[in-house]
């Protein structure tokens, strides 16, 4: 996934989540939801996301809102886009795969490592889950959390914190997905998967490409592992920024 440079980060933080401050006319959110269903019918549903919940949380969450102003035009292109600090938000396709993956439904317990700008947190919470979500960067936290309550996800709890210690006193989880790619997964994080639980994650070398993997955890512990399709993330940062 692409990064931005120093001064697209400092123009992105200061005009992300700006655009909404004034109420959006009838005619713009009819727009904004024909481009999604064009995502949807272009990008998802031709390349393999079947999963209900995850085909109505792409329609229905705006992914204009989680990304920088100057950059709306191109929000439901499906390409990844800077947000500002070297992070992205992610490839629609990917967020879909990754939510796919992870089978959601009503009242799983969903872990994200790296909020971003909030957007896969509001995805896995449209399609039922329960959200907990961790940022690395305080400034992306805090923007985050803003943005989700303003837009109806304010039941998703977001943390300022190192994502490769999980959220151990929320644990066990469901689901954990890793927007961010190590070259091995964390194991506190496996350690927080519950059995029957599934984690999916960008794994390999940080500086290239990287594999999409899915692990899932038998009823006994045991881990299995499969790698889905080449990938390129933001590195997963350790410590707090």
């Amino acid at each position: 996934m692409t990064r931005g440079g120093a001064g697209a980060a400092v123009l992105a933080l200061a005009t992300l989540g700006a655009a909404s401050l004034s109420a959006q006319r009838p005619a713009d959110e009819a727009r904004w939801r024909e481009q999604r269903e064009a995502l949807v019918a272009r990008w998802l549903e031709p390349f393999g996301i079947t999963d209900t919940a995850t085909l109505r949380a792409m329609r229905t969450v705006p992914r204009h809102e989680f990304v920088p102003r100057s950059l709306r035009a191109r929000a439901y292109d499906d390409a990844p886009l800077p947000i500002g600090l070297d992070q992205t938000i992610s490839q629609p396709y990917v967020v879909a795969l990754m939510t796919q993956l992870v089978r959601p439904r009503a009242g799983m317990r969903a872990l994200e490592v790296g909020t971003g700008s909030g957007y896969q947190a509001a995805v896995l919470a449209e399609a039922g889950c329960r959200v907990w979500t961790i940022e690395i960067f305080a400034a992306l936290a805090t923007q985050a959390r803003a943005r989700l309550e303003r837009l109806g996800y304010g039941a998703v709890a977001v943390r300022h914190g190192d994502g490769y210690l999980g959220w151990p006193e929320a644990a066990p989880f469901d689901a954990i997905l890793v927007t961010a790619a190590a070259d091995s997964i964390p194991p506190a994080l496996l350690a927080q998967l519950a059995p029957g639980g599934r984690l999916v994650m960008p794994v390999g070398d940080v500086n290239a490409a990287q594999e999409l993997v899915l692990v899932e955890k038998d009823e006994r512990g045991a881990l299995r592992e499969r790698r889905v399709l080449p990938v390129r993330f933001v590195p997963l940062l350790r410590g707090i920024r």
